[in-house]
């Protein structure tokens, strides 16, 4: 009886929860409704928590009625974990596998979907000019969330995570030293300026948004794991339309193509890390 009742109070809170995002849509235009239900239950009790709500239902009132606590909201419905570097053997297999590739072209377009507050489009950038590749590149950077963009653009980050930082870049292959690339102020570092010449922030939605240029690689990692089924093929299908044939995509290494419905306009480059090309 006890379970039974627990099942039905998770119910209920699925059904508050669709109806907010739901009004969320009407009310911001920022469309949450086919992020997966388990990630959207924990984000949903960690904002009631921090907002101080007992109920959905006072939850959604504030967000409806006080847009500064829908701004704060997206710190909860978007990803913003993230690392420089992070997974080392990833940003490995672009260095030897796939940069000598793109070398060929003679501009590269890189789209960063879902970039969070920046370190994997600084890392990349970092990467290219280490291939001698970003005078010729332009890296978009995408999120629908404005307070991470801003972070992502500002290109500061904590001091305390540069050793886990270098760690990482170092066992990709790194050439120097990762604090080549920046300069501390106080308890933080600041990236190289030269780096951000060739990126582009932007406001993007892979759940309501289009494509908007052609690229030569899609870099889309822990993103897909928060959408449902039907989201991440709408994602998937965005990437297959910006990309150049034979053009690249990068997912995490949680995420597969496998069982989507464009897995059959991809091939595996590496499939450890996760690296496919469009066929």
């Amino acid at each position: 009886m006890e379970e039974r009742a627990v099942d039905k109070e998770t119910a209920l809170f699925d059904i508050e929860v669709k109806l907010m995002l739901k009004a969320v849509y009407r009310r911001y235009q920022h469309d949450f409704r086919d992020y997966a239900a388990t990630s959207l239950r924990r984000r949903m009790r960690q904002a009631m928590t921090r907002f101080g709500c007992d109920r959905m239902s006072q939850l959604q009132e504030r967000v409806l009625h006080e847009p500064d606590v829908f701004a704060q909201m997206l710190q909860f419905l978007t990803v913003q974990v993230s690392e420089f570097f992070r997974d080392p053997d990833y940003f490995a297999a672009l260095r030897h596998e796939v940069l000598p590739l793109l070398a060929t072209y003679p501009s590269i377009k890189v789209w960063v979907a879902g970039c969070s507050s920046g370190e994997e489009v600084w890392s990349l950038a970092i990467l290219l000019a280490e291939e001698k590749l970003l005078d010729r590149a332009l890296i978009y950077a995408t999120d629908i969330n404005p307070d991470a963009l801003r972070r992502a653009e500002a290109g500061v980050y904590p001091l305390e995570r540069m050793a886990l930082f270098n760690k990482n870049y170092l066992a990709a292959g790194g050439k120097v030293s990762l604090s080549d690339y920046c300069e501390a102020a106080c308890d933080s570092v600041v990236f190289d300026r030269t780096l951000k010449k060739h990126v582009v922030f932007a406001d993007h939605s892979l759940a309501t948004d289009t494509v908007f240029s052609e690229v030569h690689f899609v870099s889309c990692r822990n993103v897909l794991i928060y959408f449902n089924r039907g989201l991440q093929d709408r994602a998937v299908g965005l990437f297959r339309e910006s990309l150049v044939r034979r053009g690249f995509l990068g997912l995490g290494g949680k995420e597969t193509l496998q069982f989507g419905a464009h897995a059959k306009a991809f091939a595996p480059l590496m499939m450890a890390e996760r690296l496919y090309r469009r066929v």
